[in-house]
């Protein structure tokens, strides 16, 4: 985080020495969208140097859930980055003015996709490393800003061959890009928050428990992400005939062979059950009345 907001802050800084010398209206979106990614950078390093303090007695897991929040912060950063640049290019369209220098423009538009796709490929290779949702959109927020940035280019080129509009509307497809970026980023971040998981994580749960030794069936599997780490719930059964002890350890080979199989699981609470009372319907207290209270189950 601290290396890609340093790229990303040197190269909003090229970019604004442009826009004033320029007055550039599509390289300024391009700049207030690279800064904005810059303040990205902010929440996450946070978040992730808050997860590092541990549990406590008052967050007993730990302080995983700052990442997610960090991820609303960084959406919401992009967001108002795409209110800011729709609102300076329709006021370039309804207000033309000149543009100059434009070959400055043009270098300060490829130093961004440059800038922009380096932090790109650092971001969401550490992103996948750790399994951190709000880091690979971030990764992927900064490979479509590249992207962007040589859209200002050709908003360059349009001025040049005597189209002045060229740079406003070239300012309003950025926005309407970070708008897209906004909904996808928003998807993933949200999921997570909300404890979604993709199915085919507890199908790899599933698959990876049920090929234990001893697990004759696996019931119910839950799993959800505090931060870039999963955690999950497995019940399995076992043959009724087994002991304690026997459970136990089928218990305890499930939980070794998942942390090996899922990079990204932190821990799993393995659940015995006998065969023939497999599933969390057997562990329901029917609906019932004691002590003068109302009915009710658990």
């Amino acid at each position: 985080m601290k290396w890609s907001f340093i790229g990303l802050f040197i190269t909003a800084l090229v970019q604004i020495i442009v826009v004033l010398l320029s007055g550039s209206v599509g390289l300024l979106s391009d700049t207030i969208h690279n800064f904005g990614d810059a303040a990205t950078a902010v929440p996450l390093w946070i978040a992730f140097a808050l997860t590092r303090l541990g549990t406590s007695r008052r967050f007993p897991f730990g302080y995983g859930r700052f990442e997610d929040l960090a991820g609303v912060i960084v959406v919401l950063i992009i967001l108002f980055s795409a209110i800011v640049a729709g609102y300076e290019a329709i006021d370039r369209l309804l207000n033309p003015q000149p543009v100059g220098y434009l070959w400055a423009v043009a270098a300060a538009s490829i130093i961004g996709f440059i800038g922009n796709e380096a932090v790109a490929i650092f971001r969401i290779r550490v992103g996948k490393e750790i399994d951190s949702a709000a880091l690979i959109a971030d990764g992927y927020h900064a490979r479509t800003d590249g992207w962007t940035s040589l859209a200002v280019l050709f908003g360059a080129i349009g001025v040049w061959f005597g189209y002045p509009a060229a740079d406003p509307i070239v300012g309003l497809v950025i926005a309407a890009a970070i708008l897209v970026i906004v909904w996808q980023s928003g998807k993933a971040v949200f999921t997570r928050l909300l404890d979604g998981v993709d199915p085919e994580v507890l199908d790899e749960i599933r698959h990876t428990a049920g090929h234990v030794a001893g697990v004759a069936e696996v019931a119910e599997t839950r799993a959800r992400w505090l931060g870039h780490r999963l955690r999950a719930e497995v019940n399995v059964a076992v043959s009724p005939e087994c002991s304690v002890a026997e459970g136990h350890d089928i218990a305890r080979e499930v939980n070794h062979r998942l942390l090996h199989e899922l990079r990204y699981l932190e821990m799993a609470v393995v659940h015995v059950d006998p065969l023939q009372q497999t599933g969390e319907e057997y562990h329901r207290v029917a609906t019932h009345r004691h002590d003068g209270f109302p009915p009710h189950s658990h």
